[in-house]
């Protein structure tokens, strides 16, 4: 039967959303993984009844099925050709809490984070806490047997597992646990498939017995392998525990109950500097001799230098204490006295002082966490160096006996250094042996993957050499499943195989995976066939060497593009729940549509309708660019696929309208109040390709250049060292003209002397947020030609509207690379608040609360340190929300289809928090989009400039005559 019969079937028979388009395919293509298999079609379940019952459908058919959450897996686990069932959308229920027994029953499509945040009201959390923790999957969670810092006082996601209901691939559906021998009798009594089961597992164990005794390293991180000693009679022949870590090798987990831990009310965090990694190891032992601590984590002095060199984390840089590696240890308990108690008292044991240039100390919880969130971010800082050598996955989770962790990492140095592997960073969890590692293998060429194989073979030997598993996290999959022999012998991995074969006869539930494995260099996302195709580009990639495929590749997996809050990114992924619609899932599309693989689902190229579909809910917010922990730019990529796709054809009537504002704002000018009827008609939104939802913003009665020019205003020379150049963005100019006139009212304040471009000039947005870049070079060559009198002689450009501001500095550099004077304004562009920020000048006091939603491409590419500066100095209590995205994001809340998804992005975090602000507080939004969508959204409330807070306050502030000019006569 054809795959478009099971496809039939599958929408007939179950409720699930079933996709087997070209799109979906490409979209689960990968993982977190270098592995890459194109699957057959998707299931997203909207019960674990409908999951069940695909999975029964899919056997019918006798094809695989892969069962997935957060798809983060670094081994290869969630990429397969095969039926992949995505739990993650809809089965995310936390069904019951028992808080006295402190258990709780989920569903597998949960996200810890979320899970946590339900249980806080009880006090507790679930123990194992992994650096995805934002966004993995508790399905995942328990298919991996998931670690993370938390595991050095709670152990892994196994030992929290109480009883798990199952369904097997023949159809077995039954809760499994702890089954002492009266147990297993009784089952044997029922007889049937269940029955036939465990007498199966009776006989595996019995004939293995000492086997699984003796093979199974005894060490806090053994990840590796299926968990056969967990059938031992000692263990309470645990059916749950053991299929814990089976990667969806055998079963596919429908409901799980899980152990709960309590909240430690009280933590601190003591970090001690040593000269070297290695040395580093060497005192874990005497760390835990003297102390428990509920994390031991571990960071190299390289991790230090990568996050210097993207300057990520900085402030956390900040806190470290003298030394080229570190080892942060936290404590919990009930008391700030006990957890200060506890580190003192270890610092006493190790001979070593608070005061020691060698060691920080805080009971901070804000701080700790900024430092912990550095350690965490790891692997997305480690990805992508600086110095354009990639690294990868393959050996990136060993774990070794932590008392033999030094030596083993002296030898793993060795290691590298004989393949010329430079010089990794080393971190991670050092507290059970644990570390994680990027390595810049080269898996594009033949030789280079050759190396690979010889490489992870001979680290397995090493590592095993010192009782130590091949992988102490991040699991088996195809990555260490070939290896697995070298750790436990040709007798306990042939037992593996009889206990898949139990539960999977036909060899369908995610094959290839632990169990006759995929070979480890096989199936290689990039490899020496992955041939993309060259194409000139509109953007100049600085960052990745030139070149749009490289800059794709900047995306590894690590999926924080599907966390549900804080940060920005990602506003479609949040209100779809769709990876198609994640930056993730975004990026592997582009990637399959290069055309490297002969497979890929994705053939139409730049053409491709379903990479069209993909970024059509992108709104292009840049938030990516900075909360990707690889700085991943969809918006860029974005409009670079956008003016492929159209060129030389028809575009959305919305790329003519909207993409071209500046210039019909130009027209609307000398008839504004007809404009503005005109544009409240059902028909001209039609013909503008405007959601009849959507109100189009209103035009001012006279722009702002157009009353300066009326009026005379004087015209600075660009050699005055007090000027500066005020930009008039179309949207301030047109639509808010009162915001420029408050600006100019601060600067003058401040002690500069304003100057306004007399002619028409545009940064060029619209047209690169539309994708007709083309366009954008032309308008953006014309500005610099205005402007360069003023950037020869370092006047500052100052930006009101950040979208805009965010051009000058990064997009139009990216779009002119072989233009100087691009350069120039990028170096001169300062925000409103930089430019003031800069001075000795004294703001007027605003003593009020103001709520402030910072715009997305402010988040992303000049930040609001500035901004949260000058509103300390104004006297102003500024709350600057966490709530994401407004939603409206340019030309995206305008266009037809988009009005829902705009508004739902904009009710997830922005539009409740401005509801919930007190009729005296301010409401500060420098972006025009925010402060429509605020507007618009029936919130009552009416969003200010923080230019406009500042001149209402000036007004009410007396002048004193002959006050001093306070401004530098440049910024510095």
């Amino acid at each position: 039967m054809s795959t478009r019969d099971l496809a039939t079937t599958l929408r007939a028979e179950t409720d699930a959303e079933v996709r087997f388009d070209a799109g979906s395919r490409a979209a689960y293509a990968t993982d977190g993984s270098n592995y890459r298999r194109v699957p057959l079609g998707l299931v997203v379940p909207r019960t674990v009844e409908a999951g069940a019952r695909a999975i029964e459908v899919c056997a019918a058919f006798d094809v695989p099925v892969l069962s997935r959450g957060g798809g983060t897996s670094l081994a290869g686990q969630s990429t397969n050709a095969a039926v992949v069932v995505d739990w993650s959308k809809h089965c995310d229920a936390l069904l019951a809490v028992d808080p006295d027994a402190r258990t709780c029953v989920v569903e597998p499509g949960i996200v810890l984070d979320a899970l946590d945040a339900r249980l806080a009201d009880h006090g507790l959390r679930f123990g194992p806490k992994p650096s995805t923790h934002s966004h993995c999957a508790l399905g995942g969670m328990i298919g991996n047997n998931s670690c993370g810092a938390s595991a050095q006082a709670y152990g892994k996601t196994v030992d929290h597992v109480r009883r798990l209901e199952i369904v097997t691939y023949d159809g077995l559906r039954t809760w499994v646990g702890p089954t002492g021998p009266a147990e297993r009798a009784r089952i044997r009594a029922e007889g049937g498939p269940k029955a036939k089961l465990y007498d199966g597992l009776d006989r595996l164990v019995s004939a293995n017995l000492a086997q699984i005794r003796r093979g199974y390293p005894k060490i806090p991180r053994r990840v590796s392998g299926y968990n056969l000693d967990s059938l031992l009679p000692e263990n309470g022949f645990d059916v749950a525990k053991a299929l814990v870590g089976s990667e969806g090798t055998l079963v596919a987990v429908l409901r799980a109950e899980l152990g709960l831990v309590e909240v430690a009310p009280y933590e601190s965090l003591l970090v001690l500097g040593y000269t070297d990694i290695c040395r580093a190891a060497d005192d874990v032992p005497r760390l835990l001799e003297h102390s428990s601590p509920a994390q031991l984590e571990a960071l190299d002095g390289r991790m230090a230098q990568l996050m210097r060199e993207e300057r990520v984390h900085t402030e956390s840089l900040g806190t470290l204490p003298e030394g080229d590696a570190w080892l942060l240890v936290q404590f919990g308990g009930e008391s700030a006295q006990d957890v200060d108690e506890q580190a003192h008292a270890l610092l006493k044991a190790l001979g070593r002082d608070a005061g020691d240039s060698s060691v920080a100390f805080s009971d901070d919880p804000a701080r700790e966490q900024r430092m912990l969130r550095a350690r965490e971010a790891g692997l997305g800082v480690t990805a992508r160096p600086p110095d354009g050598r990639d690294t990868w996955e393959g050996w990136e989770d060993s774990a070794v006996p932590p008392d033999q962790l030094g030596a083993y990492l002296r030898d793993l140095r060795k290691l590298f250094a004989e393949f010329d592997y430079d010089h990794p960073s080393l971190y991670g969890h050092f507290g059970q042996g644990c570390v994680h590692t990027r390595i810049p293998f080269d898996l594009r060429t033949g030789q280079g993957v050759a190396a690979f194989r010889r490489f992870v073979e001979r680290a397995a030997d090493l590592v095993v050499g010192y009782g130590g598993s091949l992988s102490g996290e991040h699991g088996d999959g195809q990555a260490r499943g070939e290896l697995l022999t070298r750790m436990f012998g040709e007798r306990l991995v042939g037992a593996f195989g009889e206990f898949k074969a139990l539960f999977d006869p036909r060899d369908r539930m995610n094959p290839g995976k632990v169990v006759d494995p995929e070979p480890l260099d096989g199936r290689l996302r990039v490899g020496p066939l992955w041939q993309p195709a060259d194409t000139r580009t509109h953007f100049g990639y600085p960052d990745d060497q030139h070149s749009f495929s490289r800059a794709v590749l900047r995306c590894v997996g690590i999926g924080e593009c599907r966390s549900h809050e804080g940060g920005v990114m990602c506003p479609s992924y949040r209100v779809t729940r769709e990876e198609e619609h994640s930056t993730r899932g975004r990026a592997r599309l582009l990637f399959e549509m290069l055309d490297g693989h002969p497979d890929s689902a994705i053939t139409g190229g730049w053409r491709s309708p379903e990479v069209r579909d993909a970024l059509d809910l992108c709104l292009a917010c840049k938030g990516c660019k900075s909360d990707c922990p690889t700085g991943v730019d969809m918006a860029t990529y974005k409009a670079e696929f956008l003016a492929h796709h159209y060129a030389h054809r028809l575009r959305p009537l919305s790329h003519y309208s909207l993409g071209w504002l500046p210039l019909w704002t130009q027209l609307a000018q000398n008839a504004p109040t007809l404009v503005n009827a005109a544009l409240r008609t059902g028909l001209s939104k039609r013909l503008a390709g405007v959601d009849p939802a959507r109100e189009a913003p209103r035009f001012a009665p006279e722009p702002f250049v157009r009353r300066r020019r009326a009026r005379g205003a004087a015209r600075p020379t660009p050699g005055d060292p007090t000027t500066v150049v005020l930009w008039p963005d179309t949207f301030t100019n047109f639509f808010h003209p009162e915001v420029a006139r408050s600006a100019v009212r601060v600067l003058q304040a401040a002690g500069y002397t304003v100057a306004v471009p007399a002619t028409p000039v545009c940064c060029g947005l619209t047209w690169i947020s539309t994708g007709q870049l083309d366009v954008a070079q032309r308008v953006l060559k014309r500005t610099l030609r205005v402007l360069r009198p003023y950037l020869d002689a370092g006047t500052p450009i100052v930006g009101l509207e950040p979208s805009c501001t965010a051009v000058f500095r990064s997009d139009a550099a990216e779009l002119l690379p072989d233009d100087p004077l691009a350069r120039q304004l990028a170096t001169h562009t300062r925000t409103f608040a930089e430019q003031l920020t800069d001075c000795d000048w004294d703001p007027p006091q605003v003593p009020r609360r103001a709520v402030v939603q910072t715009h997305c491409h402010q988040h992303a590419v000049t930040g609001s340190a500035a901004d949260r500066s000058l509103m300390h100095r104004a006297g102003m209590k500024a709350e600057i929300l966490d709530a994401g995205c407004c939603g409206l994001a340019g030309n995206f809340g305008f266009e037809r289809g988009h009005h829902e998804v705009s508004l739902a992005v904009a009710e997830s975090g922005v539009l409740p928090a401005v509801r919930n602000t007190a009729p005296d507080d301010l409401i500060l939004a420098d972006g025009f989009s925010c402060r429509t969508q605020i507007e618009q959204a029936g919130t009552g409330r009416r969003a200010m400039h923080l230019a406009e807070a500042l001149a209402h306050a000036l007004e009410a502030r007396p002048s004193t005559p002959g006050d001093p000019a306070p401004c530098p006569t440049q910024p510095t």
